[in-house]
């Protein structure tokens, strides 16, 4: 199977990357909620926690969509795993940057997370991801250069961002699948 099959292949298993960023949306949703109505720690042990949940919790949604497994001829198909692997262990750098500034939390994250969806546009053969990591990376930037002081701010902005990019990954998948039949 050459690449830009084995990336078609992935984009129509995982709709274009649109369950990964709508669990990932409502999860950093959910922890901007947790920061205004419960607190700080409740939001940070949230998020990092609920993190862990996203690729089992994408997995689950994919298999239930219907969607048919990638074949054993898909070069690329442990290569979404690896790449979800890394943000947990880069997720370690929280730890110093928080405790210098817990407002920072959230703009790091983003940063983080920015960093974590440039592989996919490789793995999905989607420039699209490029456009989701930059403004991930430049909002983390900014939030933490000039909009520091509300803690909630990256939660939020986040949360919108990548419920806006399931939508287009998926409508993305639709009409490039659409051409094909």
């Amino acid at each position: 199977m050459n690449i830009s099959d084995a990336q078609r292949e992935i984009r129509i298993r995982f709709h274009g990357g649109f369950y990964g960023q709508l669990v990932s949306g409502v999860l950093w949703l959910l922890s901007g909620c947790l920061a205004v109505t419960i607190g700080v720690k409740s939001a940070i042990i949230a998020l990092v926690f609920g993190g862990f949940m996203i690729f089992p919790a994408t997995e689950s949604l994919v298999r239930l969509s219907g969607a048919k497994e990638l074949t054993e001829a898909n070069t690329l198909r442990y290569l979404g795993m690896q790449v979800a692997f890394v943000l947990p262990f880069s997720m370690l750098l929280l730890l110093p940057v928080t405790q210098y500034r817990t407002n920072l939390f959230y703009p790091a994250m983003m940063i983080l997370l920015g960093a974590h969806y440039i592989p996919f546009v490789f793995l999905y053969g989607m420039r699209l991801f490029a456009f989701l990591a930059a403004i991930l990376i430049v909002g983390g930037v900014g939030i933490a250069m000039f909009g520091a002081n509300a803690f909630s701010t990256g939660a939020w902005s986040s949360g919108i961002i990548l419920v806006l990019f399931a939508f287009l990954g998926r409508k993305y998948v639709r009409s490039d699948h659409s051409h094909e039949t």
